[in-house]
């Protein structure tokens, strides 16, 4: 459970402020009463969540890349953060075949430098470290992924995020022990969707654009199963975890000092397919074609999220139904003319409200 009375006045740096995680997750803890330093690029689309939401007006906003210790380094030293949720990424599989090597620059040596000048932060209470469901060795099992599971990736996304995982590690082993040290955690989402994600190569970003002008949306992999989940379920995880971190028992705090998973109930691991069917009905009128290309993707991915439901209390909130509901009703907003700042703010205070799926 979010504790809100934590979060009042806590100094946060979020890496990644200006993306679409990072954007929904900058307004959520400006609303519980933290005070928010982001750092990140410049938002990667037009439109974006950023600019649309207005996030920029509740956060002291640095535009510079994490690749550069010296960028990471002063604004972690102007902010002087209690605490550090780390998002910031190249987050696209596709794209990472286009320019591995940034990837890795971005995803691997990125992670080291904030947590390089984390060590430095002498009111640092908690870091969460965000990699992905992919960063496992897929096997393509039928069963969930557990946190002990192998790392591994065969494209350089998925790769770079057991690496950020590795990296986490050894950073928390190396500097982040003593009993005073912050407790430092990686955390695992699954698929996320919801309003105001507009990157290419992504499933719903996609099929929102052609939906929006009336054309078919081409499907690579109708069959792959993805565990799908609303964006804020997992920043719901993050919230939790870095509350736990930072509590005043040494010991718990570096027995939780772990990869954790936040993904969906199994039963709302769903193939493409589904997505694609359900949002047609929701928006009406629309269709989708299959065309085969691109590289290789992994065909099923799930994650057990047993862990954290057990030693963090930590549940899932939405069902896959109605998150596709909101996603439809999000980007409808959008299209619509709607405020989209009270929009989005409606549906994290909708979400506070929701009882757990579990």
């Amino acid at each position: 459970m979010i504790d809100t009375a934590f979060w009042q006045g806590q100094r946060v740096l979020v890496t990644g402020h200006t993306g679409f995680k990072g954007a929904w997750l900058s307004l959520w803890l400006s609303r519980l009463g933290a005070e928010v330093t982001g750092l990140s690029l410049a938002p990667a689309t037009e439109p974006s969540l950023f600019e649309v939401a207005s996030v920029g007006d509740d956060v002291d906003s640095h535009i510079g890349t994490i690749d550069d210790p010296a960028i990471v380094g002063a604004v972690v030293d102007g902010c002087r953060p209690t605490i550090i949720l780390h998002l910031a990424a190249q987050a696209i599989v596709r794209a990472s075949y286009d320019d591995p090597a940034g990837t890795f620059a971005t995803n691997v040596v990125g992670t080291a430098n904030v947590l390089q000048a984390a060590r430095s932060s002498e009111d640092l209470r908690s870091v969460v470290s965000v990699t992905s469901d992919k960063c496992y060795e897929n096997r393509e099992w039928d069963w969930g992924y557990r946190e002990d599971e192998p790392m591994g990736g065969h494209d350089p996304y998925s790769a770079s995020k057991g690496c950020a995982e590795l990296v986490t590690a050894s950073m928390r082993r190396s500097f982040f022990s003593s009993p005073g040290a912050a407790g430092v955690g990686t955390a695992r989402a699954g698929n996320v969707i919801g309003g105001g994600d507009w990157a290419a190569d992504r499933l719903i970003p996609d099929i929102v654009r052609a939906f929006g002008v009336g054309e078919e949306v081409v499907i690579r992999r109708p069959e792959a199963v993805r565990p799908w989940q609303h964006v804020l379920e997992p920043l719901s995880g993050y919230l939790v975890l870095a509350q736990e971190l930072a509590g005043d028992d040494p010991v718990r705090r570096a027995g939780l000092s772990d990869g954790w998973n936040f993904g969906p109930a199994e039963r709302d691991a769903r193939p493409v397919q589904w997505i694609v069917e359900r949002m047609a009905t929701r928006w009406g009128g629309a269709d989708w074609r299959v065309e085969r290309d691109g590289p290789h993707e992994a065909n099923m991915l799930k994650l057990d999220c047993s862990k954290a439901r057990n030693r963090l209390g930590w549940r899932p909130r939405l069902d896959l139904e109605t998150t596709i509901d909101w996603v439809i009703d999000w980007y409808r907003g959008h299209l619509d003319g709607a405020d989209m700042r009270e929009l989005t703010l409606k549906q994290i205070e909708a979400y506070e409200a929701a009882p757990s799926q579990w």
